[in-house]
């Protein structure tokens, strides 16, 4: 999929935002990739805002964080 670079950079902060709100000793390896995907999978599906993609990555976050440790 194409994506708009105003879309990308919408994506990024949110990845940036959820990142921010994980604790450091819960912040394992291959974290922020899975929490990219997630919101990936939320653009595809035809999320566009901020808010939504924060909501999508964060209600996975520590569905994620169990898998990865």
């Amino acid at each position: 999929m194409k994506y708009s670079a105003e879309l990308i950079q919408t994506m990024r902060d949110a990845l940036d935002a959820v990142m921010a709100s994980v604790p450091a000793d819960q912040s394992v390896f291959g974290l922020k990739a899975a929490v990219a995907e997630c919101i990936l999978r939320a653009a595809a599906h035809g999320q566009t805002s901020f808010d939504g993609f924060v909501t999508s990555a964060s209600d996975q976050l520590q569905s994620i964080i169990s898998m990865l440790t």
